[in-house]
């Protein structure tokens, strides 16, 4: 594909690219000279979004949110801004030559296109380790994914989820609740369902008061939680992972020596960033997640205009609200660089914003349909704060402006 346009490509097709991909064409692209010779590319292997925090809940049936809502076409998204400033392209990023400055995608139609950029901005995201928990390919194959689960359901007596996170927490909780009713507990439940965690407790992000009352929660909702427990393997080895082996029994071997045999295996133990497409050079060596800078999302490492954001980027703990803080400063960042490469003297375009990460105690954990724990910049909420702000419906009410852009406005 040649284009004399100068291309601000963005990489990734949820909250951080779309955000960026809106804030860029309402309030960057209208203040460059000579607008029309920029096109914002944004690239996803998916045509569709969904709200990913709600997929715990959503995974059970598709009478528990609109659909309409919960899966929102991002080519229509974008059809308010003019067709010669935005191109949405169906792909996947395979290769970044940030020496020659130009991005290899692979697209659904099997062909391959090497772009030029003028600008780029990487907002992969990450994947879960279950298919049952986000985007892993597009939201065709999580459709299916929830499917294969529902039909496997009624027969289920069993389930192990591993990972004591928020997702761990959220997924047994919503199952429990749903296989169970609102009030059981471990001993007396229809079907037994068991969260496994590495670590001493529960959502180590919260203070440990916070993580024994979810752990106290779960255990009214019949969930047996077991701390200080590793997964040392699983067998069959793709269980709970690859499509094929979504919904099969699973022997889980603990790092105690004990085996539990479990209907359904669930792993929910935390996330991958979709990094592999680039250089090792550009990637934190621990978590492979693309060295940031925490201050400016300015990828310094790669030449002029590159940046990131999101699950993908080092700039600060993976979390929508961190995004959604993100955006102005990247935005911002961004126009400042575009016009400083169309020759505006730096002093008359001003400084860099500055992002700075709110290192506050911060998480909200609905457990079922109407509890929850939870905290906001520092403070404990009680549970019906946490059942108004995400537990009644994940978030659906704030999402919507996000991807429409009206968030951006």
């Amino acid at each position: 594909m040649s284009t004399d346009k100068k291309n601000i490509i963005i990489v990734g097709g949820s909250y951080g690219g779309i955000s960026s991909a809106h804030h860029i064409l309402k309030h960057t692209v209208p203040q460059l000279p000579d607008k029309t010779t920029y096109q914002v590319i944004l690239v996803s292997p998916s045509t569709e979004v969904v709200n990913r925090p709600a997929c715990p809940r959503a995974l059970i049936s598709d009478d528990m949110f609109p659909q309409d809502k919960l899966f929102v076409s991002i080519p229509k998204s974008f059809s308010q801004y003019p067709s010669e400033n935005f191109l949405f392209l169906h792909g996947t990023a395979t290769n970044l030559d940030h020496t020659n400055r130009q991005i290899t995608i692979s697209l659904a139609t099997n062909e391959t296109n090497t772009l030029t950029y003028h600008a780029l901005i990487l907002a992969t995201g990450a994947s879960t380790p279950s298919p049952l928990l986000g985007l892993t390919k597009d939201t065709t194959f999580l459709r299916q994914s929830w499917t294969a689960l529902r039909q496997a359901l009624p027969h289920t007596k069993t389930i192990l989820i591993a990972g004591g996170g928020p997702a761990g927490v959220e997924t047994a909780g919503e199952l429990s609740e749903h296989l169970n009713g609102r009030s059981s507990s471990p001993s007396t439940a229809k079907v037994r369902i068991t969260l496994v965690t590495s670590g001493p407790r529960l959502l180590p992000q919260l203070r440990p008061s916070l993580a024994a009352r979810a752990q106290s929660l779960l255990s009214k909702l019949g969930v047996t939680v077991l701390t200080n427990t590793r997964v040392v393997s699983i067998d069959p080895p793709a269980a709970g992972a690859a499509d094929t082996h979504l919904t099969v029994p699973t022997t889980v071997t603990l790092d105690d020596g004990r085996t539990i045999t479990a209907d359904l295996y669930i792993p929910a133990t935390g996330t991958t960033p979709n990094t592999g497409f680039l250089d090792a050079s550009l990637l934190n060596a621990d978590d492979k997640r693309v060295e940031t800078n925490p201050s400016t999302l300015r990828v310094d490492r790669t030449g002029a205009r590159v940046y990131a954001i999101g699950d993908c980027s080092t700039y600060a703990r993976p979390a929508v609200h961190n995004i959604v803080a993100a955006v102005p400063v990247l935005g911002a960042n961004v126009r400042r660089d575009l016009l400083i490469a169309c020759g505006k003297d730096e002093s008359t375009v001003g400084g860099d914003k500055i992002f700075k990460e709110d290192m506050r105690e911060g998480q909200l954990v609905p457990i079922g349909k109407s509890k929850g724990v939870g905290a906001l910049m520092g403070y404990k909420i009680p549970g019906f704060v946490v059942w108004l702000m995400k537990g009644r419906d994940y978030w659906m009410w704030m999402v919507g402006g996000i991807w429409s852009g009206k968030q951006w406005a």
